[in-house]
């Protein structure tokens, strides 16, 4: 709003111009007609029950004078909590997230705010408020960025978490910046962290980071079953045996694609391996029974892989009734076929309706969609070259150009540069279409070059 006019002024001049008498204004907006004198007259500050309420008997559309009630009530007069933290919340519940910037920036300097801002962004965090929660934690953070207090490494964990997307670029900034903050949690946090930055960097496929974070995860997830056995702290989002399970499949995983498929062999007899958990709830008992799956499906992965063609068929009726092992089997089942020249074709009809992205879930909840987006645009190039390796060019084509879309997508530097790589070894093979296809795709990279991102290179 350009006026300069007061709350006050607007309604003044409202009641004027429909000729109506504070007595049934009252009566329509639900404020006590004595609280409408005082508030005309300026005696009485505008509270935001009582500024909804005026705004909706004016029938103005909500939040119309919350730009005005910030100049009013946080920019020519000292703050205060009364208000303004109902202020915020109400911003929250509107989606109002600019007004909150807005009002927080007012008072980043006065640091005595800084508790009542962090409990206030718990709470947006908890009722799934994730945007508005976002300006809080930042203002926490800056504030008590000198502090080293558990409240600001709870921030930068829950600004973490909230920033994560498909952008793998971003998510790279993010968990680099969260990463020194981890061990300054509080214990129970520093499990769900620690796996959650696991998570981002299988994403972003640095097995080196994953050798480092799993070891870390394994240690503090024992100490903490050792001393308090499978009392889970309402904190922690999983079973305590989950995450030392957990350390040693993602220590696998990171071996296995370094290609030490001996040490990732050893690591699957340490997340099947469940004897020291005793007297299992029903919820470990899952958990257990999962990472049983997972250990099963993985030995056949890695024994594949380990040129043990002999176990495809094996791995392909143990994955035969169980979905959600497909995705990942189908990636390193290709990878194997290119490299060891197999035919895979009836595989790839039988399965091919799972091959489009969805998500992925488990006994013990949802895949990360970060890795299950770079799964997904590794699957598709993969794809691309059994098929282009057949001379079957149109599905070879249209896998390529999937995956170099989606890489754009999830901004996967490591995938665009393969399939560039892919493309120009069967170009002299593309009709004109896909040609032109592609390079409206290599246009959208030079875009992303132009704004001087760099691309993460973690194993050409």
């Amino acid at each position: 709003m350009k006026s300069v006019a007061t709350i006050r002024d607007h309604l003044a001049d409202y009641l004027k111009t429909n000729h109506m008498t504070l007595n049934q204004f009252s009566e329509i907006s639900g404020i006590n007609s004595g609280t409408l004198s005082g508030t005309l007259n300026g005696l009485r500050p505008i509270g935001m029950q009582q500024l909804d309420r005026l705004t909706a008997g004016m029938g103005l559309t909500e939040g119309y004078f919350y730009e005005l009630y910030i100049h009013e009530c946080f920019v020519h007069t000292s703050p205060d909590w009364r208000r303004l933290g109902p202020f915020l919340y109400r911003c929250a519940e509107l989606g109002k997230v600019d007004y909150m910037e807005e009002a927080i920036n007012l008072i980043m300097d006065n640091i005595s705010y800084t508790p009542l801002l962090f409990e206030l962004a718990e709470q947006l965090y908890r009722e799934g408020r994730l945007e508005a929660a976002k300006p809080l934690y930042l203002c926490v953070a800056e504030g008590e960025k000198m502090q080293h207090s558990e409240r600001l490494a709870l921030s930068q964990y829950r600004l973490f978490t909230i920033g994560l997307s498909k952008d793998q670029l971003s998510n790279l900034t993010l968990a680099t910046q969260f990463e020194f903050f981890v061990d300054r949690l509080d214990e129970p946090y520093q499990l769900d962290g620690l796996n959650d930055l696991i998570n981002v960097y299988a994403s972003l496929r640095r097995w080196d980071k994953l050798l480092v974070l799993g070891e870390k995860l394994k240690l503090k997830a024992t100490i903490h079953y050792e001393s308090h056995g499978n009392i889970k702290p309402k904190e922690v989002r999983k079973e305590i045996i989950f995450y030392i399970l957990y350390s040693y499949l993602v220590m696998g995983s990171a071996c296995f694609y370094l290609e030490n498929y001996k040490a990732a062999l050893d690591y699957v007899t340490r997340y099947i391996e469940h004897s020291w958990v005793e007297s299992p709830s029903h919820a470990e008992q899952v958990v257990i029974q999962q990472f049983k799956e997972w250990a099963e499906a993985n030995r056949f992965m890695y024994m594949l892989r380990d040129k043990q063609v002999h176990v495809l068929s094996d791995y392909l009726e143990y994955i035969s009734n169980k979905e959600n092992e497909f995705f990942p089997a189908i990636c390193e089942i290709l990878v194997a076929a290119n490299e060891f020249d197999l035919d895979i074709d009836c595989v790839l009809v039988q399965y091919e309706s799972l091959i489009l992205y969805q998500e992925q879930s488990s006994r013990i909840g949802k895949i990360s969609s970060q890795l299950t987006g770079d799964r997904h645009t590794r699957l598709l190039m993969e794809l691309s070259k059994y098929y282009l390796n057949k001379k079957n060019y149109d599905k070879g084509f249209k896998a390529l150009l999937d995956s170099l879309f989606f890489s754009l997508e999830i901004k996967s530097g490591l995938t665009m540069l393969k399939c560039v790589g892919i493309f120009e070894k069967y170009r002299r093979y593309a009709s004109d279409t896909v040609t032109l296809q592609y390079q409206n795709l290599i246009g959208e990279v030079s875009n992303l070059n132009e704004k001087k991102i760099s691309f993460v290179y973690s194993d050409l």
